[in-house]
């Protein structure tokens, strides 16, 4: 796996002066989780529909994305709302976040070890879809 950049974390961190900034609510581990979140959940989309977003293979597919909803998670970072895509159909059933579902653990760790091994937010995602 790569190596986190140093530039990156700089860029990351340089307008937070204290531990809240980081790790309180609304804290960048907080916004880090639910953007990589969301990236993956529209990754699960892609993979469930077939093709990516404005793709024009998607023309006439019979079925295509629909904005999302908003769904509040519970994970180590305390309360978060999501913004969870779906399909004209609706036969778009999460695997990171499944319907019904409003508490997980151990995805934090997950993401941050990740950004720590040096994976674009694009590499998490492919991780993340292989791993579910």
């Amino acid at each position: 796996m790569k190596k986190i950049r140093s530039e990156l974390i700089d860029e990351l961190v340089k307008d937070y002066q204290k531990p809240e900034d980081i790790l309180g609510e609304g804290g960048l581990l907080k916004q880090l989780t639910k953007a990589v979140l969301e990236r993956c959940l529209q990754g699960e989309l892609t993979h469930h529909l077939g093709y990516k977003k404005n793709d024009p293979e998607g023309r006439n597919s019979g079925n295509s994305r629909n904005g999302s909803y908003e769904k509040t998670v519970i994970g180590e970072q305390g309360e978060m709302p999501v913004k969870i895509p779906r399909d004209r159909q609706g036969t778009f059933e999460p695997v990171l976040v499944p319907k019904g579902v409003t508490r997980f653990s151990g995805f934090d760790d997950t993401i941050i070890s990740l950004y720590a091994r040096g994976l674009t937010t694009r590499d998490i995602q492919s991780h993340l879809q292989e791993m579910y």
